[in-house]
């Protein structure tokens, strides 16, 4: 039996156990098919490069997308994920230059492993986070313009948390998100990242550079929630649920100590729940 674009999409945003998904139970039907279709693409691109280990290959599919975004807003899309989404493009304000944004970020992870300083960190943010926060941001609807930089904020804060979270596994595929500069100012080696046995590359150093990355990360959410209109506050929800979720999670791996050169700290589905149900009914 063939899927249809929605199903697939739908399985595909399932599939990845993301707090993402708990956030979008929550809204009206055409809004979650939206973001659930644009929630997809994303995976589909970021898979790209997470799961092709030649970086020639990948560029060429990242390169195929590139062309299908073209199709798509052509009138021609031929992947179910942009079968699924162009129907929403116009409701939602979703323009080719949004999505290519994206595609650009994951390029960025191909041919760049290194970032030297917190404004070319900052970039790969802007496109693999805060674009993706915008577009998120015009699906639950909003009425100020302030709203969309907002949105661009919190996007920067959770992909700031997911750094964080994912240190050691990003230094085994070999990238190093952390600023150059920043390792450098606190003394920690980026061999210490790779170490691949007790006692990992844990010192009072590398605890004080986390504690620096988290203190930034808690900033960018209280700018983000400042920024916030409070006319947008009901629509925006589902972006709330999200900061609950992973300024909880942030939370949990300063608890923990910064645990994260030897494992990968998650939240179980069951409190994910509980935190966007809290958020739904608080209202913030």
């Amino acid at each position: 039996m063939t899927t249809s674009p929605q199903q697939y999409v739908q399985d595909k945003a399932a599939a990845s156990g993301s707090s993402f998904y708990y956030a979008f139970l929550f809204l009206p039907p055409p809004r979650r098919a939206a973001i659930t279709a644009f929630y997809a693409f994303c995976r589909e691109v970021d898979d790209v490069v997470d799961e092709l280990r030649d970086a020639s290959v990948a560029a060429t599919k990242l390169a195929w997308w590139q062309q299908e975004v073209g199709r798509a807003f052509a009138g021609n899309p031929s992947h179910p994920v942009t079968q699924a989404l162009m129907p929403h493009t116009a409701t939602y304000g979703i323009s080719a230059e949004h999505l290519l944004a994206v595609i650009e970020g994951c390029r960025m992870d191909l041919e760049q492993t290194r970032y030297l300083d917190l404004p070319g960190l900052l970039r790969y943010c802007h496109l693999v986070a805060g674009v993706v926060g915008e577009v998120a941001a015009r699906i639950f609807g909003h009425t100020q313009p302030q709203t969309l930089d907002y949105a661009h904020r919190l996007g920067r804060a959770l992909q700031l948390t997911n750094i964080i979270r994912d240190v050691g596994d990003d230094a085994r595929r070999g990238r190093i998100y952390l600023p150059v500069n920043e390792l450098q100012r606190f003394d920690v080696k980026a061999h210490e990242l790779l170490k691949r046995d007790q006692p990992w590359g844990y010192s009072e150093r590398f605890s004080a550079l986390m504690r620096f990355q988290a203190q930034r990360a808690h900033a960018s959410y209280d700018e983000a929630l400042a920024l916030l209109p409070e006319a947008d506050r009901l629509a925006q929800k589902p972006g709330l649920m999200m900061a609950n979720i992973y300024r909880c999670l942030l939370r949990e791996i300063e608890a923990d100590g910064f645990q994260v050169l030897h494992q990968r700290t998650s939240l179980t589905p069951i409190r994910k729940l509980w935190i966007a149900l809290l958020t739904h009914w608080r209202g913030r």
